[in-house]
């Protein structure tokens, strides 16, 4: 279980080996989830030979920090960008960057200063705060969303999908905002897979 510090305590991550893989996702999860809520996604993905990394963002799980104070978005992109240095070591290719909810405000921050870092973005359950000021996007972008989601209503990421040609939503009915602990998940879980592995190419 790897750690790295940050200017507000130490964080940990958590890491799914798969050996032979050829993709790697990082993931950012929302307020008030670590990566010990992933190990099914985790195995949906290993059947596919996509490893994944995921944070504890500060405050939950086993990182340092107040859980009900995450930090800013300019500390949350620092912490995610800390973590990419970390799998970036270990990865064969760029790695995809997936976040949800507030993760996805995070990833789209970094996504739109460092794209060339990248292989490819996914974002569920984005807030509209998060798309209201996020330019064009120099990669390819997955937007998973639940057409039920009352924390993030669904029409914001559809005007925002048909503004940049480089996203491609899902869209999942009977669905709310955490698609990856709901029915859905494994729906959701075999489209995130095969995208990413057609962008990896």
């Amino acid at each position: 279980m790897p750690y790295f510090d940050s200017p507000r305590g130490r964080l940990h991550c958590r890491r799914w080996v798969v050996e032979g893989a050829t993709a790697v996702l990082v993931l950012l999860p929302g307020t008030g989830q670590h990566s010990g809520h992933y190990h099914r996604f985790a195995g949906a993905l290993r059947s596919a030979a996509i490893e994944l990394w995921a944070l504890d963002t500060s405050g939950q799980g086993l990182s340092e920090g107040d859980p009900d104070a995450p930090g800013t978005v300019r500390e949350l992109v620092a912490d995610a960008r800390a973590l990419l240095a970390l799998v970036r070591a270990e990865a064969i290719a760029a790695p995809v960057l997936m976040g949800h909810s507030l993760g996805a405000v995070t990833a789209l921050t970094v996504a739109v200063e460092n794209p060339d870092e990248l292989g490819g973005l996914v974002v569920c359950g984005t807030p509209c705060r998060a798309l209201d000021s996020t330019p064009d996007l120099d990669l390819s972008v997955l937007a998973v969303h639940g057409i039920d989601d009352r924390r993030a209503p669904i029409d914001a990421i559809r005007l925002w999908t048909a503004r940049h040609r480089s996203v491609d939503l899902r869209e999942y009915a009977d669905a709310g905002h955490d698609l990856l602990h709901e029915p859905v998940q494994h729906q959701v879980a075999a489209d995130i897979a095969q995208w990413v592995l057609a962008a990896m190419r």
